[in-house]
């Protein structure tokens, strides 16, 4: 007998286009009242954007407001400050 492996949700990289285990991506997420956050869980409520764990992806998503434009909201440079930071940290 067998035992079945449990799938390993996919998620596609917003800069790259590269579908990636959604362990492998740093998750960005707008909630309804519009407050943008940096969700270390994968879980928070709201609309989200995934990125890939390299600092220049980091710095392209800054450069082309990809962020911006996938969360529809205005993506404050704290938030590139707090993803760089984690991408330097792993």
């Amino acid at each position: 007998m067998t035992v079945a492996k449990k799938k390993q949700p996919l998620r596609k990289c917003v800069v790259t286009q590269e579908m990636f285990p959604k362990k492998d991506l740093i998750r960005v997420v707008r909630n309804k009242d519009g407050e943008v956050f940096v969700d270390e869980s994968g879980k928070m409520n709201g609309r989200g954007a995934y990125l890939s764990r390299d600092l220049e992806v980091i710095n392209k998503a800054k450069k082309s407001n990809i962020l911006n434009r996938h969360l529809n909201t205005q993506i404050d440079d704290s938030i590139y400050e707090e993803l760089t930071q984690k991408v330097s940290e792993s």
